[in-house]
């Protein structure tokens, strides 16, 4: 049997303190500083967990590079731009963008690249991807990039924060907990007291759910410091995510392990743990502190307003048969509309500072296409 010492670990802490919030619980799968998820191991591509958008095709990286270009011309062109990333993964993404950005002199001298990653596993990678780059620095968060005009890119990144859980009972919305049952496995359990004025916080569609209906959040925090630096600094922010367009009641908290759904109490620290993005929340958070919003819309919409099909063609011309192929099934497989297909379940969000009043891809077809 596989050791399992976080499991081990969290059962002590409820032992000793009593159930356990979902959002402790998620915290410490992904970031306990010896066995968090996160921590410790490379998640991506086919011999990992789960497959991101940038692994998927080269078009993805490259299309987030022009759009960078086309927000660095509305900024007025500064000649010293901060591209941060959060949540880089292997750095393909900004390996891709960087490439499409090389035809742009102007602005590629002007950048400096700033990666925002925890995992040492992963700062390797992205080290070796970004190997020859000038002007690159790592950072634990976002505080600790230097200020300046930015342009922020988040690609499933806000998935993996740790949300609160609220569960509606009788008498009121309960704190969903984790705790231990007779058999000495970990369950989902509730605090005894209900929150006072829960209810009062809550959006309008979430206040008539019924009993045992489970509602989602997520501190503001890290959403409004993207908001406050591009608000104050210039800039803009893109936010890429599977989640929601409005809030709404629903348990979305789940765990993925070699690209297949598993209980997310099972292996703590043994699985990614994640749970839908609500983006009315994200957006009413960063207009809340002065930013403007753009979208959301879904990643079929964004990919193919900013030329994704057009691209995906160029590409196919110069190909042999077998690899127009593969142009094409990632090229489905980024836009497909289907109920699962990433190109309705991932949404994108544009944040900005308010004198940028349409960004390409987020603003109307008009606007999208001419850029």
């Amino acid at each position: 049997m596989t050791e399992q010492p976080l499991l081990n670990e969290i059962k002590a802490l409820i032992k000793s303190s009593g159930p356990m919030p979902v959002w402790r619980y998620m915290e410490l799968c992904l970031m306990h500083p010896r066995h968090g998820y996160y921590v410790s191991r490379d998640p991506l591509g086919r011999e990992g967990d789960f497959t991101t958008a940038p692994e998927v095709s080269q078009m993805f990286g490259e299309l987030l590079g022009l759009w960078t270009a086309s927000v660095w011309k509305q900024m007025g062109s500064p000649q010293f731009l901060r591209l941060i990333e959060l949540g880089p993964g292997r750095g393909t993404m900004m390996a891709d963008a960087l490439r499409a950005l090389r035809v742009l002199p102007p602005l590629y001298q002007a950048l400096h690249i700033h990666m925002v990653e925890v995992n040492p596993v992963l700062r390797e990678r992205q080290g070796a991807t970004l190997s020859g780059l000038r002007n690159i620095a790592w950072h634990d968060n976002i505080d600790d990039v230097p200020e300046g005009p930015s342009i922020i890119l988040a690609n499933e990144y806000f998935d993996v924060l740790p949300i609160h859980q609220m569960i509606r009972h009788e008498n009121g919305w309960h704190e969903r907990v984790i705790e231990i049952d007779g058999n000495g496995k970990l369950q989902f359990g509730a605090a005894s007291e209900p929150t006072p004025r829960f209810d009062v916080l809550l959006p309008p569609l979430v206040r008539a759910a019924p009993v045992g209906a489970v509602f989602e959040w997520r501190p503001d925090g890290e959403i409004m410091k993207v908001a406050t630096r591009v608000r104050d600094q210039d800039g803009a922010a893109l936010i890429i995510d599977y989640g929601h367009l409005r809030s709404d009641a629903g348990d979305t908290f789940q765990a993925i392990a070699r690209h297949t759904f598993t209980d997310p109490l099972k292996a703590p620290g043994q699985a990614d743990v994640t749970a839908h993005v609500d983006f009315q929340a994200l957006a009413r958070a960063a207009e809340d502190v002065g930013a403007r919003v753009h979208g959301p819309v879904t990643q079929g919409d964004f990919l193919k307003r900013i030329g994704i099909d057009t691209r995906a063609a160029a590409l196919m011309q110069k190909a042999t048969p077998e690899v127009a192929t593969d142009i094409s099934i990632a090229l489905n497989r980024l836009t497909d509309t289907g109920r699962s297909g990433m190109g309705s379940m991932f949404k994108v969000l544009g944040i900005s500072e308010p004198r940028l009043t349409a960004i390409a891809g987020l603003s109307d077809l008009e606007q999208a296409g001419g850029n």
